[in-house]
């Protein structure tokens, strides 16, 4: 009798390859960001979808403001529309980077998520400002 981590069979290989790969375009995570950032690589722009308050109480040094509800063009209208767009939220108990990703792709814009947002910035040793 096998444990419940392999009563389902794990994916074919390629299936398995197919599914990480696609997950790599539609996320990054903290220590990409975090390494970009200080080091002169940033081709992104980074954008907090939190409320405002949250903003201001502490974020990532670099990260614009644009609440998920309040994404809209007139808001982007500064970010070219073929410039990749990375939104982080509170953390992984959070689903406004979905929400906020939901609108820049229905704007027809590149999206990704950082997976952990403010949670695993911090938990990787990273500060706010």
């Amino acid at each position: 009798m096998g444990s419940v981590v392999t009563r389902i069979p794990a994916a074919e290989s390629q299936r398995a390859l197919a599914h990480f790969q696609a997950l790599l375009e539609f996320e990054t995570d903290c220590w990409d960001v975090h390494f970009a950032l200080t080091n002169g690589r940033q081709d992104f722009v980074l954008i907090d979808v939190r409320a405002q308050s949250c903003f201001e109480a502490g974020h990532i040094e670099g990260a614009i403001n644009i609440p998920h509800k309040n994404i809209d063009e007139v808001r982007l209208a500064d970010i070219e529309k073929s410039q990749l767009i990375v939104v982080y939220c509170a953390g992984p108990h959070c689903n406004a980077t979905e929400k906020a990703a939901i609108r820049l792709a229905t704007l027809g814009r590149p999206v990704k998520k950082m997976i952990g947002g403010v949670t695993g910035w911090l938990d990787e040793g990273f500060t706010l400002v």
